[in-house]
Parts: C-alpha cells; sequence; structure tokens
C-alpha cells in the first residue's frame, strides 16, 4: 500500500484537511469586501468598538449605490450611443436622479462638464414673464 503524499509530518494518516475558508463578503452574499470595510472602520478610530454586523451592512450599502450609480449611468451611456461610461455620463447620471443628486449635491465629478438645464423646469408664467422683460429690454435697449 502506497501512502499519499499529502500525509502530514506528524504521522497521522491520510489527507490533510484543508481549511475551507469562506469569505464574510461570500457569506453575505456580497462583492464588496467585508473585510477591507471592517478595517477601514478600525483604522478610522470612528468607534472604540464595532460589531460584527456593521462592515457587512456597510458593505451592502456601497454595493446598493455603486449598483445604482452603473445602471443609471449605462442608460445615460447608451441614450447617447456611447459604449463606454465616462464621468459625463456618470454626472448626467447622478444629476437626473433626484435621490442622488441631493445625497451627492456637493460633490464635484472631476472632466464631468455641466448638466444642461432642460425647459420643462420653467414654469409657463416664468416663460411669459420672461419674453415681456426681453421685449421692453429691447425696445429701450438697455441691458439689464
Amino acid at each position: 500500500m502506497r501512502t499519499t503524499a499529502t500525509a502530514s509530518a506528524k504521522g497521522s494518516r491520510g489527507k490533510s484537511k484543508a481549511s475551507n475558508h469562506i469569505s464574510r463578503s461570500s457569506k453575505a452574499g456580497l462583492q464588496f469586501p467585508v473585510g477591507r470595510i471592517a478595517r477601514f472602520l478600525k483604522v478610522g478610530r470612528y468607534s472604540d468598538r464595532i460589531s460584527a454586523g456593521a462592515p457587512v451592512f456597510l458593505s451592502a450599502v456601497l454595493e446598493y449605490l455603486a449598483a445604482e450609480v452603473l445602471e443609471l449611468s449605462g442608460d445615460a451611456a447608451k441614450d447617447s450611443k456611447k459604449h463606454r461610461i465616462g464621468p459625463r455620463e456618470i454626472e448626467l447620471a447622478v444629476r437626473n436622479d433626484e435621490e442622488l443628486s441631493k445625497l451627492l449635491e456637493r460633490v464635484t465629478i472631476p472632466s464631468a462638464g455641466v448638466t444642461p438645464i432642460s425647459i420643462n423646469f420653467l414654469s409657463l408664467k416664468a416663460m411669459k414673464k420672461g419674453t415681456k422683460r426681453l421685449a421692453l429690454d429691447r425696445n429701450n435697449s438697455r441691458a439689464f
């Protein structure tokens, strides 16, 4: 009989047991790294103690936000007939979504340009006042 080459050095018989390490991300069914976020929470000294569920929850929230922005920016890229998502598409996606726009209102995305203003936001009353003022400006030939 032959012994297996994977027998441990202590003389036990058979194969050594391989550790079946399962990450916390895979346990939670997430793609974002739970362990890394836990480390950032500890190193950042946000609190003396951090529960076991806090990094899992934070990972899930970050993954959801990333998926939401990715989906909306992908739609924006399709609308502009682009095959690649760039900063401009992310900017348009975030600014056109009410909740994301409120969440990221103070965020500046580099190389994204400005968001175009739609006429739909202006009321009909404001447009009428604006045209009267424009007509007055032309008649008086004064610039306001």
